[in-house]
């Protein structure tokens, strides 16, 4: 069974190492986009209800204003006594009249009450309001660009406009819905030429909302730091845990490749491995590579071992032999369970007489260990027959272990405990 390439084999943890880590940063950006979307909705969620609690304000100061004009103008204007710095209305005819005691008084129409109105507020609740148009009876009632788009879209069917617009440094929300022209209005603007019902102005509302803007930009703030410090927060906690899951997969991989290439009962390589292992000595050899010495191994009278000790003993043998091979063999040197109770030894770059030498030490070690007892207490040496030969030209796999096996079927047929060799 021929083995993966060292490149191949290699190039499968980093892959998936990859694909981990790309995982990895694509849930912390699915992560950083949730955890973000939501902080922002919450915030544009708090400017959306500021902004509609501003506009629904506006629209009841503008129909109080609208039910006050309509009060006044139901009386045809309201008249109040002329004290000192009452002044009439100068685009009324014949505003002034005097009363039985003697007292003068001027009429205060719906236009000029608004305006008075509207100052005193500014005064004491820091918003103002005021009537234009773009046909104003009073020049002072002229609108500003914003007011006139607002009149013109009115004209076309608009029923109010709403918008911020910065002013001397500072945040002003803007309200304008329409005045339509009445009866009562005519009294004053009929030479205008407009009709009941005609657009004839609207009620423009001015807030002061700077310090809502400022705060809502602070909020802004928080929301995003707080946004960033939860992403970042559940982002390592995301890490932290994929970190965890590689480190557990690498020891799975780990133990699974350990699991598919040791035999479970001497930890060595398992026939899997160990032919792998003899594929890849025989490949180097073929690039020019140094000899190659093999030894098959096989227990002698195992299965007598296990009838007379039982199986759990006859493990131990095998574990038995698996140290002492350990023990006894170079560093470089290569041993593995073949099946049952045979072994593989491959040892790269030896000749026939120094692979010999480490044969016979490996016999002579297990052969003194003191594992097995006879029924009356005295040692039973473990013996074990073995088999060894030398790549040569033109050899495989195949014809390298046919030949290592050829000499164990020689060495068990000619008394076991001792090593054979087949050099053709």
């Amino acid at each position: 069974m021929s083995a993966l390439p060292a490149h191949r084999a290699a190039a499968s943890p980093i892959a998936e190492s990859q694909s981990l880590r790309a995982f990895i940063v694509s849930v912390s950006l699915a992560v950083a986009v949730c955890i973000s979307g939501a902080f922002l909705g919450i915030a544009l969620r708090a400017r959306t209800l500021i902004k509609n609690e501003m506009l629904n304000r506006a629209r009841t100061d503008f129909r109080t204003i609208v039910q006050v004009r309509a009060w006044n103008a139901s009386y045809g204007g309201v008249f109040v006594e002329k004290r000192v710095g009452v002044v009439s209305n100068p685009y009324l005819e014949h505003p002034d009249i005097q009363g039985t005691d003697g007292r003068w008084y001027t009429k205060k129409n719906p236009a000029l009450m608004t305006r008075e109105i509207s100052e005193r507020i500014k005064q004491s609740e820091g918003y103002g309001f005021h009537i234009t148009s773009l046909n104003p009876l009073n020049p002072g009632n002229q609108p500003d660009p914003k007011e006139s788009e607002a009149l013109r879209s009115f004209e076309t069917g608009s029923q109010e406009r709403f918008w911020t617009e910065a002013i001397g440094g500072r945040t002003y929300t803007r309200y304008m819905a329409p005045l339509r022209a009445e009866q009562s209005c005519l009294e004053c603007h009929a030479k205008q030429g407009y009709k009941v019902g005609d657009i004839r102005g609207g009620i423009s509302f001015t807030y002061d909302t700077e310090e809502v803007q400022a705060k809502l930009r602070t909020n802004l703030y928080l929301v995003s730091s707080l946004a960033l410090l939860t992403t970042g927060l559940l982002m390592g906690l995301v890490v932290l845990f994929f970190r965890q899951l590689v480190k557990k997969l690498a020891e799975a991989r780990r133990l699974l490749e350990t699991l598919a290439t040791t035999d479970p009962l001497t930890g060595l390589s398992n026939r899997r491995q160990i032919m792998a292992r003899l594929e890849e000595e025989c490949e180097r050899i073929q690039r020019g590579g140094i000899g190659l010495s093999c030894i098959m191994l096989d227990v002698d009278h195992f299965k007598q071992v296990n009838d007379t000790y039982g199986h759990q003993q006859g493990d131990e043998v095998l574990k038995m032999i698996a140290s002492q091979a350990r023990a006894s063999l170079r560093a470089y040197d290569v041993v593995g369970r073949y099946g049952g109770e045979e072994f593989i030894v491959l040892l790269p770059e030896t000749d026939l007489e120094t692979a010999q030498a480490v044969a016979e030490r490996l016999r002579m070690a297990i052969q003194a260990s003191a594992l097995l007892r006879t029924a009356t207490g005295q040692p039973q040496p473990t013996t074990v027959s073995q088999g060894l030969t030398q790549w040569r030209s033109g050899d495989t796999v195949d014809t390298l272990i046919h030949r290592a096996d050829e000499a164990l079927y020689r060495a068990k047929a000619n008394g076991r405990n001792r090593i054979e060799i087949v050099e053709q």
